[in-house]
């Protein structure tokens, strides 16, 4: 028997070797791609010569490899990736601007931007970093925030306790430990936790890349709990692991508080996605120099480069198919005519449900094993964001390099239920939970660009079924009851900033708007507002829907990228990109990008020693 069980271990440890660490395909982080730093280009017209080129059919390169929906960072990433082994890629843009949440508007002189507010894990010698800047070839620059990046603020405004939140990996307990003396043995145990789920996100990737008989079986048997600590605790809800650890409910809150960057209230969340935010900025925090549009306008050009195109106001309305359900190429509508684009792989960043509800024709929808997939998905929650234009430098209104996280009280889980199952005039009133930060005060090169100017991106959650009944509606003129609605929200976050940062007044604010759950919907194509796309609850961290949602659609020549493919966020879902972009190209792209950052780190210690 034990004979056996050996046996078993030791097949299983070859296949392992064999299909995650053994590859043959072109690698795109073969070498070292970064160019001298070039001038850094402010002029908006010159940004949008990249940023905005619009669909022709004249402009859609010939004999496509492949065509990738939406431009977000799961879509540019993988087009990236691609382009870098030689593929000639087409990628198409519903909205008249690439880089999906890593876009930014212009509104009365300000810049917003809508999905980046701080990046993790970007040290010099990351792999995390190390790909960034080999698929940017070296131009995205990265200013790191003030530390404490984040401020925990708790409680109503007579009686706010606040929580500097330093990164570090001494720093960060030790810190913590001041605000919370008598907590340390609390503190220290939840970092180790976390650390120890950290390193075992290796097992969710490998049940993507191995074949689909070996994940199976990793599932059935249980073994993928055993192998993963991060599986080990992916049932436990972020609730239950960190009430174990402490009774002050301060500190509960936290440990807990990051919840709002992948959209599920603590008792909901799974202890493993927790950890996962936490060691990501353990080790600081960091926003793109010149702001978010520099990611999009770094990475197109190594596509284009290549022979392929990212194209705007592209709204594709279906997948093509042959007769033998093989994806062929898609539809795009260019105004009332259908203009069909054909190449030998289609790869959707759309999400899940937009790719397979919307897109594929209703008897592919129907496929057992599409449905199989949805049915082990739902949607996130709504995103709602708040932007401000303010007359005054980051010194004159106290802003800073930071974020602040604001909470009406420490009791989470019931003020998210109070908030989201309330109606919607009341919830408007007094919304609970508010990220707010200073996109301007973040990057170094603004005052250059918007002398004696500030902006704030407010950020918060909301029901998409309050606003259900207008998104049919024009964008710009969705009627009185909306605006009147949409206000209510504005004028409930605003006066919580006015009270936060007592420099803001009233007078100083030359702009305010909202986007709501249905202006998600318009502007990234997010089926129902949210803006980490499928929901990141418990139940997504489940062994068996991990190995069954993997880029690998059950349509052939059709794939899947970003963040629903892997996890949510920037770094999610390059993730994915990188996932998606292993199975084509038959090479673990994870491992070869650690690898390249360890050949450069070497390097670079030995020019230093010489």
């Amino acid at each position: 028997m034990w004979l056996s069980v050996a046996l078993i271990c030791a097949a299983l440890l070859f296949l392992i070797f064999r299909y995650v660490f053994s590859s043959s395909g072109p690698n795109p982080f073969d070498t070292d791609t970064r160019e001298p730093l070039k001038e850094m280009v402010h002029n908006r017209k010159e940004k949008n010569k990249v940023l905005k080129q619009g669909f022709l059919a004249s402009k859609v390169p010939e004999n496509l490899d492949a065509i990738i929906i939406g431009s977000g960072i799961g879509g540019l990433g993988l087009g990236v990736l691609l382009a870098k082994v030689g593929k000639k890629v087409l990628v198409l843009e519903q909205h008249d601007r690439a880089g999906g949440c890593c876009h930014t508007f212009k509104e009365k002189g300000f810049e917003f931007d809508v999905g980046i507010h701080y990046i993790g894990d970007l040290l010099d010698h990351k792999p995390f970093r190390c790909m960034l800047d080999q698929m940017t070839n070296g131009q995205l620059q990265w200013e790191p925030l003030d530390n404490p990046f984040d401020h925990v603020v708790l409680g109503p405004p007579e009686n706010r306790r606040r929580y500097p939140i330093y990164s570090g990996r001494t720093r960060f307990p030790e810190e913590l430990k001041k605000c919370f003396p008598g907590e340390e043995k609390a503190i220290d145990e939840y970092l180790k936790l976390v650390k120890k789920v950290g390193r075992g996100i290796w097992l969710l990737a490998m049940l993507k890349l191995c074949p689909v008989p070996l994940a199976k079986f990793l599932v059935w048997s249980g073994l993928a709990e055993r192998l993963s600590f991060f599986f080990k605790m992916a049932p436990r809800s972020l609730t239950e692991v960190v009430n174990e650890l402490t009774e002050n409910k301060d500190l509960r809150a936290v440990f807990t508080y990051i919840f709002g960057t992948y959209g599920n209230m603590p008792k909901d969340a799974s202890f493993s996605m927790h950890s996962l935010l936490v060691t990501h900025y353990l080790n600081g925090a960091w926003y793109p120099k010149g702001g978010a549009t520099e990611i999009a306008y770094h990475m197109i050009p190594i596509i284009e480069k290549a022979g392929g195109a990212v194209l705007v106001r592209a709204p594709v309305n279906r997948i093509l198919f042959n007769d033998a359900k093989e994806a062929i190429g898609v539809s795009v509508m260019k105004g009332q005519e259908e203009v069909k684009v054909l190449a030998p792989m289609v790869i959707s960043n759309a999400g899940i449900f937009n790719t397979y509800q919307k897109l594929l024709p209703k008897e592919l929808q129907a496929m057992p094993a599409i449905q199989k997939q949805l049915s082990m998905m739902k949607n996130g929650e709504g995103g709602l964001s708040v932007f401000l234009g303010l007359n005054g430098t980051k010194e004159e209104l106290g802003l800073k390099a930071d974020n602040y996280w604001i909470f009406s009280e420490n009791n989470f889980d019931e003020l998210v239920v109070n908030y989201m199952n309330t109606k919607r005039e009341e919830s408007a009133r007094k919304v609970p939970l508010l990220f707010v930060a200073s996109p301007s005060a973040k990057d170094p090169t603004w005052e250059q660009r918007s002398p004696g100017k500030s902006t704030l991106s407010l950020v918060s959650f909301a029901n998409y079924k309050w606003f259900e009944e207008w998104k049919d509606e024009k964008v710009s003129n969705r009627g009185a009851a909306y605006k009147e609605l949409k206000q209510a929200f504005i004028d409930s976050v605003l006066e919580v900033v006015l009270d936060v940062f007592p420099k803001i007044t009233s007078d100083k604010i030359e702009f305010i708007d909202a986007g709501t759950p249905i202006t998600n919907t318009h502007y990234i194509g997010a089926p129902k507002g949210e803006i980490y796309g499928a929901d990141h609850g418990i139940a997504r961290f489940s062994p068996e829907l991990n190995a069954t949602v993997r880029p690998q659609t059950p349509l052939k020549n059709l794939y899947l990228t970003g963040q629903d493919v892997f996890l949510c966020g920037f770094a999610g879902a390059l993730a994915g990109a990188l996932t998606c972009g292993s199975v084509i190209l038959n090479r673990n792209l994870h491992l070869d990008a650690i690898a390249l950052a360890k050949r450069m780190k070497f390097m670079k210690e030995k020019l230093k020693a010489e």
